[in-house]
C-alpha cells in the first residue's frame, strides 16, 4: 500500500502477539499502513530510517524503557506522533509521559472497530485518552498546584489562540478545528504552533490540561446549574 494519504504506522511493543494484533487490525483500513512492528529495542532505529506518522508504543518492555524512547522519538528531526500503549492503569507514569511529548494513552484492549478511527485522530493532530486514564489526569494531574499560574500563562494568547486552544482541549483535530473555525488546517497548524511555545508545552494534551487548570473550559450545559 503506497500514497500520500496513506497515515504511516509503527507499533512497538514487546509481544509479538500484540504487535501481530495491532497490523492485522489497522491494515484493514484503505488510509493506513503498518510499516512496521517491532520491540523496544528495534523502534529508534526503525523510526530513523522508516519515519512512521504515528507511532504507538508499549510503556513498559523489558528490553527498553517506553518513556526513554519516547524522549528519543521526540527529539527526532521529523518527531512521530507518539501515543502509549498499556494494559492498565499507571498514575506515576501517565504525567510523565504527558510532559515528555506522547499525544495520548491508548489500552491494549482497545475495540478493534474504533483503533483505525483513533489512529486517524492521533495523525490529525487530535489527543487521544483511554476512559481510565482521562479518570487519572482529572484527578490528579489537573488538580495538582495552583490554578493561578495556568491562569496568567494563558494570558500570552490572543483570543483566536485562546478560542483555538478550547477546541483542542475538547480534542478536536486541526481539520474539525478549522471546519469550527473557517479557517484552513495549514492556518490551524500555525495557531497551535503558537499556542504550545506561549504556554512553553511540548504537546496539545499539556496545553489541554493547562487550559483545563485555567478554568477556560465551560462545564457541560448539565453541570452549570449544579
Amino acid at each position: 500500500m503506497s500514497g500520500a494519504c496513506v497515515i504511516r504506522v509503527l507499533v512497538v511493543d514487546d509481544e509479538a502477539l500484540i504487535r501481530t494484533g495491532f497490523q492485522h487490525i489497522l491494515d484493514t483500513a484503505d488510509d493506513i499502513e503498518v510499516v512496521a512492528a517491532v520491540p523496544g529495542g528495534q523502534a529508534l532505529q526503525t523510526a530513523q530510517e522508516i519515519r512512521p506518522d504515528v507511532v504507538l508504543l508499549d510503556i513498559r518492555m523489558p528490553d527498553v524503557d517506553g518513556l526513554t524512547l519516547l524522549a528519543c522519538l521526540r527529539r527526532l528531526p521529523h518527531p512521530p506522533v507518539v501515543a502509549m500503549l498499556t494494559t492498565f492503569d499507571m498514575d506515576e507514569y501517565v504525567a510523565t509521559a504527558l510532559r515528555s511529548g506522547a499525544a495520548g494513552f491508548l489500552l491494549k484492549d482497545t475495540d478493534p472497530e474504533g483503533l483505525p478511527f483513533l489512529v486517524r485522530t492521533l495523525a490529525d493532530g487530535g489527543t487521544v485518552l483511554a476512559s481510565k486514564v482521562t479518570r487519572t489526569v482529572v484527578d490528579g494531574y489537573l488538580n495538582a498546584g495552583p490554578q493561578e499560574p495556568a491562569a496568567r500563562s494563558l494570558a500570552a494568547l490572543t483570543d483566536r489562540e485562546r478560542a483555538v486552544l478550547v477546541l483542542i482541549a475538547e480534542g478536536l483535530s486541526n481539520a474539525d478545528i478549522g471546519t469550527r473555525m473557517h479557517l484552513s488546517t495549514g492556518t490551524v497548524k500555525d495557531h497551535v504552533s503558537a499556542i504550545l511555545t506561549k504556554l512553553k508545552v511540548d504537546g496539545r494534551v499539556q496545553a489541554a490540561l493547562l487550559a483545563e487548570r485555567a478554568g477556560l473550559l465551560k462545564p457541560p450545559r448539565d453541570q452549570e446549574g449544579e
